[in-house]
Parts: C-alpha cells; sequence; structure tokens
C-alpha cells in the first residue's frame, strides 16, 4: 500500500513541478517577447525626461522663482531668497502709484487690437488672393513670408532706419525732409506707437497670410461649388462657408495673435527702448529688473501680472482642445 501511495505521490508531484516549469517558462517568454526592449525604455526615458527637465530650468523654475521675488524687495544682489519680504507692497505700488502701469497696459490692448483687426484681416485678404492661383503666386508668397524669417530685433532696426527724421525713406518719399515740415515718427509720442504698430504689422500680416493660405488648400473644393450653384457670390461664399469651415484655423490665429500683442517687446525696445509713449508690459519689465534701478521685486511683479494675463488665452485654448473640439 505504501507503494501505491508513492505511485500516487510521485504524478502529483511531477504535475505540480511541470505546472511551476511552465509558469517559469511563460514568464520568461512574456519577457523575452516585450514590446519594448530595455535599451528602447532607456531612448523613451532620455526623450521625454531630457526635454522636461530643460522645461522645468528654463521656464517653469524662473517662473516660479519671480513669482516668489515679486513679494520681496531684492535689488538683485546676494540671493534671493535672503531678501526682504514684503508681501504685496510691490503689486499695491504698481496698480496704486506706478505711473507708467496704466499707459503700458492700454498700450498692449492697442496693440492687441490693432494686430486683430487690421493686420490678421489683410493677411487673410492676401491669402484668400494667393488661393486663386495666380500668375507669380509662388513669388508674391515668397515676398509676403519674408518678414516672417527675420527677427524682431532685425525688423526694428529696418523700421528704424525707414523712419529716420532726415535720411529715412518714409519722409523722403514724403517729402519732409526740412526743419520746417520735418516728421519726427519715433520721437513724438503720440506718433511712435502707431510707427511700431505698422512695422510689427509688416511681419505679422505674412504670418497670418501662411497659415490662412494652409488651411485654405486643404478647404473642400465641392463646398464652394455648391455654394455658387446656389446663387453665392464670391464674398457670400467666403462669409457663410469658407469662414465658419475654417474656424479651427480662426481659433489659432486668434490665440498666436493675442500672444504675440502680449509679449510684444523687440521692436519697441530697439526704436526708444520703450520709452516716451512707447511703453509696453514687456518694456516695463526690462527697465526696472535690468536697468540702474534694480527693482527685480518690483519687476518680478510686472511679470507675474503680464503671465496671468496671457494665461487667459492659453488656458481658453487647451480648455477646447480637452473638451474634444477639433482645432
Amino acid at each position: 500500500m505504501a507503494d501505491r501511495a508513492d505511485d500516487r505521490v510521485a504524478p502529483a508531484l511531477t504535475g505540480t513541478a511541470g505546472q511551476a516549469g511552465a509558469t517559469a517558462v511563460s514568464g520568461r517568454v512574456r519577457r523575452r517577447y516585450s514590446l519594448l526592449t530595455r535599451r528602447d525604455k532607456l531612448i523613451l526615458a532620455l526623450m521625454v525626461g531630457i526635454p522636461l527637465l530643460l522645461d522645468v530650468i528654463f521656464i517653469w523654475g524662473p517662473t516660479f522663482v519671480s513669482v516668489l521675488i515679486s513679494f520681496t524687495h531684492w535689488n538683485g544682489i546676494g540671493s534671493p531668497f535672503d531678501a526682504e519680504v514684503i508681501g504685496f507692497t510691490n503689486y499695491e505700488s504698481l496698480f496704486g502709484a506706478y505711473p507708467f502701469f496704466w499707459p503700458a497696459l492700454q498700450h498692449n490692448i492697442i496693440w492687441l487690437a490693432f494686430l486683430m483687426f487690421v493686420a490678421t484681416p489683410i493677411g487673410i485678404f492676401f491669402a484668400v488672393l494667393l488661393d486663386r492661383e495666380l500668375r507669380g503666386t509662388r513669388f508674391y508668397q515668397t515676398v509676403f513670408y519674408l518678414p516672417v524669417v527675420l527677427s524682431l530685433a532685425v525688423i526694428g532696426i529696418i523700421w528704424k532706419l525707414q523712419y529716420a527724421p532726415e535720411q529715412g525713406f518714409i519722409n523722403n518719399a514724403l517729402g519732409r525732409t526740412s526743419n520746417d515740415n520735418l516728421i519726427d515718427w519715433l520721437g513724438n509720442p503720440d506718433l511712435n506707437l502707431w510707427a511700431a504698430l505698422i512695422a510689427t504689422s509688416w511681419r505679422h500680416v505674412g504670418y497670418i497670410m501662411v497659415l490662412y493660405l494652409a488651411g485654405l488648400k486643404a478647404f473642400d473644393p465641392s463646398l464652394r461649388e455648391a455654394a455658387k450653384v446656389d446663387g453665392a457670390n464670391e464674398r457670400q461664399t467666403f462669409f457663410h462657408v469658407v469662414f465658419p469651415v475654417m474656424m479651427p484655423i480662426n481659433v489659432v490665429i486668434v490665440v498666436i495673435t493675442t500672444i504675440e500683442a502680449l509679449r510684444a517687446f523687440d521692436i519697441a525696445y530697439i526704436i526708444n527702448r520703450g520709452k516716451n509713449g512707447l511703453e509696453l508690459l514687456s518694456t516695463l519689465i526690462t527697465n526696472n529688473a535690468i536697468s540702474e534701478s534694480n527693482r527685480l521685486g518690483f519687476g518680478s511683479a510686472i511679470a507675474v501680472v503680464l503671465l496671468l494675463i496671457s494665461l487667459v488665452p492659453i488656458i481658453g485654448f487647451l480648455t477646447r482642445m480637452l473638451r474634444g473640439d477639433r482645432l
């Protein structure tokens, strides 16, 4: 009977060992045939980790530090964490006592309105014209897009030469180069803001034209044909058919234009360092934080205000995307 018991136990042990061995082999096979190898995982970690690290170091880190500095009276000497904490004093001074804040905010709003309602429609108009495959379309696209390739600092230098009182092209073309009829485009606080807006629109028009032209190239031509069959003219077709269908591109253009207007800096600073009627929020930050005044805490407060204003269109854009709307 003992032999029979051993005979029954032996197959059971064998079966158990076989199952354990099959499980181990299955585990090895599963690990062996993983979708990503160890090298792939390492490369993926580097591809995601390095940009994320750089983003934290150069964007979110300085942003967080700027918020902290805005509550201090730091002059740039020593550690910012050892500076005197003064609470909301910088913000109270900014909104109540600083004479350039509200004019600068007004100039940013004017900048935004000019780009949105003047430069952007001109860019859309050029895109619609070039979408008709006119003769020399490629040439015109290159000419209008060329300013986009240039940096805003270079554009500011170019237009500063054009606006020069005596040697500039504009005054010479108008015949206003003598002392009795000279036009000081950049020195007159009633004119320099509009002169800067024309300069920045020179670049913005080409940028919007390229974006809208790309959308028009992907537009379904059958929709135009259907509108033409219904008796709609070109203007009605654009405003009632093309423009609504191009809504995703329109949203992107609105967001880009808003951000461009809020972060405007280069041209104004090149012209006259953002002074004498050309104050912008971005130039106030530079003139207070990076200048002989060394008011880094106060300049950081202006930067935080500009950040909060800029977050409005960005959050609206991201919210639209996360809701599943097709942009």
